[in-house]
């Protein structure tokens, strides 16, 4: 074996490389998964009749949550001994039930409000991922505070649907946003993690583009609430 300094420094090119193109897969499939929840929920914004079966029957809007609940859930935790084929697929039915929901922003704002929003968000995700991946801080003890704050601004939310209050939704709005931006930086860590644990596995690569996919839509989702003009 070569322990040169110069076999050394080679190998470490190598491992850095094929990171990078880890990392670049990790990131193209969160852009396909978000491309595919656009697409699927504008179609439907404009559909006219399918909005009004969808949004205007609670029983197959619990249908779709329940099938979202479950492929994420199964995708999460089954990603070691799922084939990449296999995950990548579950990935994109998930992303497409998302789309499913997501298509009542389409009629609840303006196209170019969330277009505005969909960039501010595209900035804030793209600092906090380059912070995650090259800050020397361990941020795995965050983890449990961030999810603490997650499922306190779910209580809120839930609150919020009998009070209908405006100041507690801006309120739980900014504590999105700063959770979101916090799980970014953080699940970005992981997958450097995550890479050193199972390699380059493609159904690895598509959990850490579920994270990911998870952080920049719901961190699109609270800043819209901000940011985002309705529709007259």
């Amino acid at each position: 074996m070569d322990n040169s300094p110069a076999a050394k420094t080679a190998a470490k090119a190598d491992q850095a490389e094929t990171f990078g193109g880890y990392l670049a897969g990790v990131f193209a499939w969160m852009f396909v998964g978000l491309s595919v929840s656009g697409v699927i929920g504008y179609l439907i914004s404009i559909s006219g009749d399918s909005i009004k079966v969808l949004f205007l029957n609670p029983i197959a809007f619990i249908v779709i949550v329940i099938i979202q609940l479950g492929l994420v859930v199964f995708l999460s935790a089954r990603f070691t001994k799922l084939s990449p084929m296999a995950a990548r697929a579950t990935f994109l039915g998930y992303a497409a039930t998302i789309g499913v929901t997501l298509s009542a922003i389409f009629l609840a704002y303006t196209s170019t409000s969330i277009m505005r929003v969909f960039f501010i968000t595209g900035g804030m995700f793209l600092t906090m991922a380059i912070f995650g991946y090259l800050t020397k801080a361990n941020l795995s003890k965050l983890g449990p505070l961030l999810l603490m704050g997650l499922v306190g601004i779910i209580i809120a939310s839930l609150v919020n649907v009998f009070l209908g209050s405006n100041t507690l939704q801006l309120v739980v709005s900014y504590l999105g946003v700063a959770i979101f931006l916090g799980l970014t930086a953080y699940d970005v860590q992981k997958i450097k993690a995550l890479y050193s644990q199972f390699g380059s596995a493609g159904n690895v690569a598509i959990f850490g583009a579920l994270s990911l996919y998870l952080d920049f839509l719901n961190l699109f989702l609270f800043l819209l609430r901000i940011f985002g003009s309705a529709q007259d």
